[in-house]
């Protein structure tokens, strides 16, 4: 598929179902999400970990791929700023961001590796799940795009996840092991109950349940990942990086494993307590990476010739 292709159908995909409501505040793309009472605090602190890389005030803040700015954590990210720049591929996604962010945000429809901004013009950058829709011969473009409009002396964070990461392909096997046991018990204790009849089912419609039906979601688009070792060659000697982690576990593991009858939030606790004390380690081996980029200061010049490589 051609570069021009893989971005219309990553728009068609975010402007015809990803960006679609399901309810009063939720969007399709909510079912690749983990959204369980049980796992909320967890997410929530790991939304609000990368608030910490980022200056908490200046001018402009960039949202790149901004998405409709879905969660409450997203709108803390700039509001030290005088304006946010939400900035997608998807009409779809601004109009709903318009929505939230109002007054305080200029919408921009742009690719992330084609950005129609000025160099050294922006005070914070996010890029949140947004660099695994482009493909592998633009990454480095994109990165490159990224640091050209950053501030000098500012940082700016990528948060994405990695293809085949370690951690979870060391779990899987426990993962599986935990869906298999979970399904005989419900197997046995509804041998023990008697049959429901149809007004006796709560939540029917409820999100647990539409994420837990595979045939309920709708079809993906376009996603490449890479690996820490192939990031790490591409971006070092083209700007400051280093790999922290923004949250260690996959959606696949939450949902297989965290459960609130079996200390869901307790083991939630200890996951990012290890996260803290290992960041660089789950960093490179869990699922989503956190790349912090620090732009020094008076690195202007070079900021304008890495763009041009």
């Amino acid at each position: 598929m051609s570069q021009e292709n893989i971005k219309k159908s990553v728009r068609s995909f975010y402007d015809q179902v990803g960006w679609q409501t399901i309810g009063d505040t939720l969007y399709q793309n909510a079912l690749y999400e983990d959204l369980r009472p049980v796992s909320r605090d967890y997410l929530h602190r790991c939304h609000m970990r990368l608030k910490r890389h980022l200056a908490q005030e200046g001018t402009y803040y960039l949202d790149a791929g901004s998405g409709p700015v879905q969660y409450p954590e997203y709108l803390t990210y700039s509001e030290g700023y005088q304006a946010r720049v939400c900035m997608d591929i998807s009409i779809v996604a601004l109009r709903e961001a318009r929505k939230r962010v109002g007054e305080h945000g200029l919408y921009v429809v742009a690719d992330i590796a084609h950005l129609p901004f000025k160099s050294d013009v922006f005070d914070g950058i996010s890029a949140l799940h947004t660099i695994h829709h482009v493909p592998m011969t633009e990454k480095q473009v994109a990165f490159d795009a990224l640091y050209r409009v950053l501030k000098p002396g500012r940082s700016m964070v990528v948060v994405d996840g990695w293809t085949n990461a370690p951690l979870m392909t060391r779990l899987a096997g426990f993962m599986n092991f935990i869906k298999r046991l979970k399904a005989w018990r419900k197997g046995t204790d509804r041998e023990n109950e008697p049959e429901p009849t149809q007004s006796s089912i709560p939540g029917q419609d409820s999100l647990p349940d539409v994420q837990a039906k595979k045939s309920s979601s709708p079809a993906g688009t376009f996603v490449e990942k890479f690996d820490a070792d192939g990031l790490i060659e591409m971006l070092t000697g083209r700007m400051p990086f280093e790999i922290m982690v923004w949250r260690s576990v996959s959606v696949a593991f939450l949902r297989s494993v965290i459960y609130p009858e079996w200390g869901g939030r307790f083991w939630l606790k200890v996951i990012f307590w290890l996260e803290e004390r290992f960041p660089r380690l789950l960093g490179r081996i869990g699922q989503y990476p956190l790349i912090v980029i620090n732009k020094p200061a008076g690195e202007s010049d070079l900021a304008e010739t890495a763009s041009k490589v």
